[in-house]
């Protein structure tokens, strides 16, 4: 029981990033040493439903004991928390402080690719080369949209339920993947706006529909993921730390911070978003370390349950 704070906590810090362009919640899982639990424990919910789907209720329902919804239900708890409550205080502080903002998440990527390079077991050339592949792509990629305005969202009004559920479905992948955002995902695809807007304003409908698109593209997905995972776990890091590197593109806070992929030199502001980068990366050293002393208790405190059988 006295873990369910602190994964309620992990997964609230988790749906705050999720909520940010360019900041993913599986960067922050990936920071807490929790990302190969929550993928595991993903891909397990996965597999039992598709075995209810099949008909085989009992082979479903027997799969699901085996979920770790100890961990899961306060983990999802809190993101779902994260997303209700602060949408609507991170869309209002994106359009006020652009550039601010851009230097706190600059901070916050460049931290989680420090810790993330040190879960490699492999530093190879293979994998340097991934990584490099990976850091390119991925910012050529991320420019080929000039802007993540609103100019920009808008582009979709009024959208329809099913485009609710494809978004929900697309930006889900992104969302669990370190590096990849889903709410620029959401932002490239129009449906940005549409859905903070729901969020904000309790839609109850439209949300229903992009979490159920959001259930169907992460049970898809999750499968994809712990396979390459658990047969190229090295390459597949390599990849994920490219893809955090090649982020910061949308992160780098001049001309406008979150609202332009554009590349600009230091202007006014200068001294804010470069403090609040550190402050950014600091926090997530800081984190990575707690979690590290978290982790040592917890396997000492099973070791000493062992001995006591």
């Amino acid at each position: 029981m006295k873990d369910l704070p602190v994964t309620f906590i992990r997964g609230f810090t988790m749906g705050a990033a999720d909520v940010v362009p360019g900041v993913s919640g599986g960067t922050v899982a990936l920071v807490y040493g929790i990302y190969n639990r929550l993928i595991n424990a993903i891909r397990n919910g996965a597999r039992a439903m598709g075995r209810v789907a099949k008909g085989d209720l009992k082979g479903g329902l027997a799969m699901l004991k085996e979920v770790e919804w100890r961990f899961l239900l306060p983990l999802l708890a809190g993101i779902l928390t994260a997303v209700a409550t602060l949408s609507g205080v991170i869309e209002s502080l994106l359009e006020d402080s652009p550039v601010e903002m851009a230097g706190l998440f600059l901070g916050l990527v460049l931290g989680s690719v420090v810790v993330a390079f040190r879960l490699l077991t492999s530093r190879d050339a293979l994998r340097l080369a991934v990584m490099a592949l990976a850091t390119v792509a991925t910012f050529v990629l991320l420019g080929l949209k000039e802007g993540t305005s609103e100019d920009a969202v808008q582009q979709i009004s009024n959208p329809a339920l099913w485009a609710f559920f494809g978004a929900g479905a697309i930006a889900i992948c992104a969302m669990i993947l370190p590096g990849i955002s889903g709410s620029f995902l959401l932002v490239t695809m129009g449906m940005y706006a549409p859905v903070l807007a729901s969020v904000t304003d309790r839609d109850l409908g439209n949300v229903a529909v992009f979490a159920a698109g959001c259930v169907i593209g992460l049970a898809l997905f999750s499968q994809v993921l712990h396979w390459a995972l658990s047969n190229h776990y090295n390459t597949v890091m390599a990849a994920l730390i490219g893809l955090m590197l090649g982020s910061v593109r949308v992160l780098w806070p001049w001309p406008a911070g979150v609202d332009s992929t554009a590349l600009e030199a230091p202007a006014d502001p200068v001294v804010m978003p470069l403090v609040l980068a550190a402050v950014g990366f600091g926090v997530v050293i800081a984190v990575e370390v707690v979690a590290r002393q978290l982790e040592q208790r917890t396997l000492a405190d099973e070791s000493d349950e062992l001995r006591s059988v």
